[in-house]
């Protein structure tokens, strides 16, 4: 069955709209400061973590008593 030119012209527009819509959402998903931004906020919540936060500083004060230890060595 035949499709009128109108018929055909309205399929391409839609599709256009939809591919532009796409290409719209890939950009604003790949732009670098949205991702910037987004390990930021995740960094952020994992050292929010106390077990995180807290071995870190453990491990930051074994590491300055190690370099005290070597400079009054």
């Amino acid at each position: 069955m035949a499709r009128d030119a109108d018929t055909i012209e309205r399929d391409i527009e839609q599709a256009r709209d939809e591919l532009a819509a796409t290409l719209q959402e890939i950009g604003n998903r790949a732009d670098p400061q949205r991702v910037v931004a987004a390990g930021k906020e995740q960094v952020e919540a994992t050292l929010a973590k106390p077990v995180v936060r807290y071995s870190l500083m453990g491990l930051g004060a074994l590491i300055v008593l190690a370099l005290l230890r070597q400079l009054f060595r």
